[in-house]
Order: structure tokens, then sequence, then C-alpha cells
């Protein structure tokens, strides 16, 4: 029942396209790392991303399941050395990637849990700072 009640929930965060401002070259990364423990509550389902320093990321991530359902998220600046286990290298910044808990437990409910631990389903954007 209670799987019904979140596969009827909206996601929180609407996938917003609005890109870059400029007309710089875009480039797109996937995380080094990809935890999915949603029973330990909220903030346990995310992505860590290493982003090349003097480039500005996207502002949200992606998460594409079954080829056609994406999913978005809130990025928060994980620092510049180490990050749940995840060292930058250096030149580059860590951003964790925070896929909201009731989306994931609705995702595994679906038989999706496996796609939300691939690395290439995650994704997020960045351009070089100008």
């Amino acid at each position: 029942m209670g799987f019904s009640y979140l596969s009827e929930k909206s996601p929180v965060l609407e996938c917003h396209w609005w890109g870059f401002s400029d007309n710089s070259p875009k480039y797109y990364t996937h995380p080094e790392k990809v935890v999915v423990e949603p029973w330990r509550g909220q903030h346990h389902v995310y992505g860590i991303f290493m982003i090349k320093g003097g480039y500005l990321n996207d502002k949200q991530f992606t998460l594409t399941v079954g080829g056609d359902q994406t999913f978005c998220g809130v990025l928060a600046f994980g620092g510049t050395t180490e990050l749940e286990g995840v060292r930058a290298k250096p030149g580059y910044y860590l951003m964790k990637a925070l896929l909201n808990t009731r989306i994931a437990l609705w995702l595994i409910s679906q038989g999706k849990g496996s796609e939300l631990k691939q690395l290439t389903n995650w994704k997020v954007g960045y351009s070089k700072i100008r």
C-alpha cells in the first residue's frame, strides 16, 4: 500500500533544461560512485561526481532509467579533497548528486533498482568558465 502511494507522488524536483547561459561547449560526465541505501533515510541515494576545476556544473543532474524515464536532482558541493571515499584528482572538485528517496523507493519497487545503481544512468553537464 505504501508503494502505491509513492508511485502516485510526482517527483519533488522538475527537470529544467535551461542548460548553460552561453554557447560554450558542453561536456557530460558520470559519477565515480553511486550509493543506493534508501532504507537509511533521506540523503542516502546519491552519486559522487568529479568535475575539472575551471568548469561550472549545470546545477542539477539527471538519472535515466528504462531508456525513457528521466529524473532530476540537486547537486551539493563536496569539496576538493575527499567525499564518501572518493578522492578528487588534483585540479578537480567533487559534487554530491542527491536523488529524492521517494523516487528511489518507487524505482526499486518497479524492479529498476539495478538501473538505479548503474553509473552510466547518472549524468551531469558542465561547461568551461569564461
